[in-house]
């Protein structure tokens, strides 16, 4: 039996850590929280739909919008190699890693794509969750 990745199981393919106690849930957060370290939703595109709102969050109010900006806030070194996770991303999705991007569906959806390909080691998530997604922002 193949083992699903942790963030495919979590409906979490961003693998967004946990937000403290303190902070707003997440829409389409599961009600029981399993996993200690990262956040865990009912759907697919709930998860999406999160991550999502976070890059959002890094472009228009951190001013992050390049992948290199982006990923150095959301794969800091401290826990990732994150040279590597740019070199990554940027190859997959054809942005040069600090091409200016803006928050459309034409930066964000292969970015989203390649995030969650890499956080996840393979390709669990379509352009259509990520649409669908996308719709519930």
């Amino acid at each position: 039996m193949i083992k699903l990745p942790r963030g495919v199981r979590n409906c979490n393919p961003f693998n967004l850590k946990e937000l403290p106690a303190d902070k707003t849930k997440w829409q389409g957060e599961r009600a029981t929280d399993d996993d200690p370290i990262f956040e865990e939703f009912q759907t697919i595109e709930h998860g999406l739909r999160a991550g999502l709102i976070v890059l959002r969050r890094y472009i228009l109010v951190y001013n992050a919008n390049t992948i290199r900006a982006i990923l150095h806030r959301f794969a800091p070194a401290s826990e990732n190699q994150t040279d590597k996770y740019i070199e990554f991303i940027s190859k997959r999705t054809g942005i040069e890693a600090d091409e200016k991007i803006t928050f459309h569906q034409d930066y964000i959806f292969p970015l989203a794509e390649a995030i969650c390909f890499y956080e996840n080691g393979g390709a669990y998530v379509t352009y259509e969750q990520i649409e669908r997604a996308w719709g519930l922002i």
